[in-house]
């Protein structure tokens, strides 16, 4: 006895898209896809704002430190954010520099007047999708 063969399946083809349609271009080799964000700066970014801001607090009491702690707290947070936003958001050159640049000089401001809460404001952004649920 001969076993059943399977129906027959009919493709159809399709015309080619219009240049009008929305299409993706193929991606590059080698390139890897951006990764989604729910704000402009990394979580990781605005935690380790808020973290130094508090870290460097303490000393800060002392307007004699000023000089020493303002350019440290500026580096501390420079650095890390930029290779945060370059390499775990895959930002451009220039974006990671303005955003490093940006919480850079957030964190420079002395006595914690600005870089906790805008660092807690960037990272309720930034976590507000993922607990919504």
């Amino acid at each position: 006895m001969a076993p059943d063969r399977p129906p027959l399946i009919e493709a159809e083809v399709l015309p080619p898209d219009r240049p009008g349609n929305s299409t993706p271009p193929p991606p590059r080799l080698g390139a890897e896809p951006p990764l989604p964000q729910d704000g402009p700066f990394h979580p990781a970014a605005a935690a380790l704002l808020v973290v130094v801001d508090n870290l460097w607090m303490i000393p800060e009491f002392a307007i004699v430190d000023w000089p020493v702690t303002i350019p440290l707290c500026f580096l501390s947070v420079f650095f890390p954010t930029f290779l945060i936003q370059r390499r775990l958001s895959r930002n451009s050159w220039g974006a990671a520099m303005a955003k490093a640049l940006f919480f850079a000089v957030v964190a420079a401001v002395p006595l914690s007047i600005t870089g906790t809460p805008v660092g807690l404001a960037f990272l309720a952004w930034a976590g507000v999708k993922r607990f919504r649920g």
